[in-house]
């Protein structure tokens, strides 16, 4: 008898136990958790990072910034940048006569500053070169600020280790913290933003957020209204019917699903036709894009089963003549889903 009542006491605590365990992860793992990539911490990170395509005309270089002041020679003018106004200087000397090379030569050293806020002295144009080899080796499709808007600190995050089952937060207090913890943050992790959040836009005004649904489409209209992040007047239409196209990116119910959709090439004909060839198949189907005062969709109908996750009405976050950004708002506990095509 006794050894029964043990082993029932045992087994008691087991289901505890687990039932406890159970319990803790559905609390971590709610629709306001999110992996590490996902999506929406890319935009915070934008916000956050060094500003690095203020001064293009100096370096032409999203991966880094140059320090302040500099000076510089272009087509024999030698030209001293103070402060941001001295780009226009640059600029004109550039744009005065059409029959020069249109080189910025830099006076060396230079001090240059990456989106992680970390510092290097360059000495010479062979240093320059092999540092901008590297940013074209790394440096994402979309690596440019978001510089309209600023996080008000400080900001807390709940964390969840799916591996180790450990939960934690952590508070980031600076742009600088912000940006090295969303881009180092280990993929195992499990997010979550602790709501509410303040963003302070360049004419000082605040707004105050409470979602992640709401922090995102925030920031997704600040790319529209940040200088530095418009098309240069290039049209969706014109994009996407020029060469074809692969998934470089599908996240669905908090999963990274692009594995699905390796092999496949999207061709969006002029007559609003679509071809996706692959995988021993053709799939043909249509392609529309409706547009209002708020928000632009690209709708996306493919005939049969095979590739139906992607036939819905997509919201066209931003794009560029390599990079098509879609999202569609989800339903439920799923969270967002994102489609990324990237020119092939």
């Amino acid at each position: 008898m006794r050894k029964l009542i043990k082993v029932g006491f045992i087994g008691v605590l087991f289901v505890l136990i687990f039932a406890c365990q159970k319990e803790e992860n559905e609390i971590v793992q709610d629709e306001t958790s999110l992996s590490a990539k996902a999506p929406l911490f890319r935009l915070m990170s934008r916000v956050a990072q060094n500003p690095t395509s203020h001064d293009n005309v100096l370096d032409n270089s999203n991966c880094f910034t140059v320090q302040l002041p500099v000076e510089v020679i272009v087509n024999g003018q030698q030209i001293t940048v103070l402060n941001a106004a001295g780009y226009q200087l640059v600029d004109d000397a550039i744009n005065a006569n059409s029959n020069d090379d249109d080189i910025v030569n830099f006076v060396f050293p230079i001090t240059i500053q990456f989106q992680n806020f970390e510092s290097l002295i360059i000495s010479n144009e062979n240093d320059l070169h092999d540092v901008l080899e590297d940013c074209e080796e790394e440096e994402d499709h979309d690596s440019h600020e978001i510089d309209c808007v600023s996080f008000a600190y400080p900001i807390i995050f709940t964390t969840y280790d799916s591996i180790n089952q450990i939960t934690g937060n952590i508070t980031i207090h600076s742009n600088q913290q912000m940006y090295n913890f969303l881009h180092d943050v280990d993929e195992q992790l499990l997010l979550s933003i602790v709501y509410p959040v303040s963003i302070v836009n360049n004419a000082n005004q605040n707004t105050v957020v409470n979602s992640n649904e709401e922090l995102e489409s925030f920031l997704e209209d600040a790319l529209e209204d940040c200088g530095s992040n418009q098309n240069s007047g290039i049209t969706l239409e014109s994009v996407i019917t020029d060469g074809s196209w692969k998934v470089a990116y599908f996240f669905k119910n908090n999963q990274n699903q692009t594995s699905d959709f390796n092999g496949y090439n999207i061709v969006f004909l002029y007559n609003e036709d679509i071809e996706v060839t692959g995988n021993n198949s053709t799939i043909n189907g249509e392609w529309k894009i409706n547009s209002n005062s708020s928000e632009r969709k690209l709708e996306i109908d493919l005939d049969g089963n095979e590739l139906e996750r992607l036939e819905e009405k997509w919201k066209v976050v931003e794009y560029s003549t390599t990079l098509v950004k879609l999202r569609l708002v989800g339903q439920g506990n799923g969270g967002n889903n994102y489609l990324y095509l990237e020119k092939n």
